[in-house]
């Protein structure tokens, strides 16, 4: 352990290999096309979650994962519990990006959804946005890989994560992990940049869903069945 003049505590470079199973270097590609789809869910869209999502898409690239980082925008209406999109899978809001994204993910072998942090919680607009994309169209996007990526200037970050998460868990779809918890820090993109450890995170929070998606891959190909996914039992705490 290296410690700065600051009295900071830092890993040696080394330290991180010994933390990530040895396995992960050595795994090969599959033959096979494999890409992510990110989305950003803040009112920038090249700002600072930008640059957080672009980290781990830089990651994902070099694992040989192509990546798709798309925009929610900042006119994402809220669901309305039609529930027409239980017999059509689409959305019946049509002027803005959650049904193309809900192909994107159908096609897709993982998501990472972008969040900045407003009042310790997501945007209003990713919120929307999701609540729209796996409300009652979440069955084909179960078992692939999910994670979240959080910017904040200062706090917050932790509820605003947790709150992202429950989409994936909700869905059946495993959550990729780093060594921290996905957020990046700072004011602007130059101050995101200037935050190596959260770098660091996205970078291997990119890794990481990448060994994640050759290794489901792998396992398919190999004759490795995912778990069965039973059908939703819906019921409610009322009782007569």
């Amino acid at each position: 352990m290296k410690v700065t003049a600051a009295g900071l505590a830092v890993f040696a470079a080394d330290n991180l290999s010994e933390r990530i199973p040895e396995a992960f270097a050595s795994t090969k590609a599959p033959e096979t096309t494999m890409n992510v789809l990110l989305i950003n869910g803040s009112p920038h869209g090249k700002g600072c979650t930008f640059t957080g999502l672009s980290e781990v898409a830089g990651a994902l690239e070099k694992n040989g994962i192509k990546t798709r980082i798309i925009h929610t925008g900042t006119q994402v209406r809220d669901c309305m519990a039609c529930n027409a999109c239980a017999k059509t899978g689409y959305c019946v809001i049509t002027d803005d990006g959650v049904n193309e994204a809900i192909d994107l993910l159908k096609k897709a072998d993982g998501l990472v959804i972008g969040s900045p942090v407003h009042f310790a919680a997501p945007s209003a607009s990713i919120c929307a946005f999701m609540d729209r994309m796996f409300y009652l169209k979440e069955g084909p996007y179960a078992l692939k890989p999910g994670a979240a990526v959080i910017s904040c200037r200062r706090g917050g970050s932790s509820a605003a994560f947790d709150r992202l998460n429950k989409y994936f868990t909700f869905a059946a779809m495993p959550v990729a992990s780093s060594l921290y918890w996905n957020s990046i820090h700072g004011f602007t993109p130059d101050d995101v940049k200037k935050d190596l450890e959260g770098l660091q995170t996205m970078r291997v929070l990119g890794n990481v869903m990448a060994w994640m998606i050759k290794s489901f891959t792998v396992a398919k190909a190999n004759g490795v069945s995912g778990p069965e996914i039973e059908p939703k039992v819906f019921t409610h705490f009322i009782r007569s």
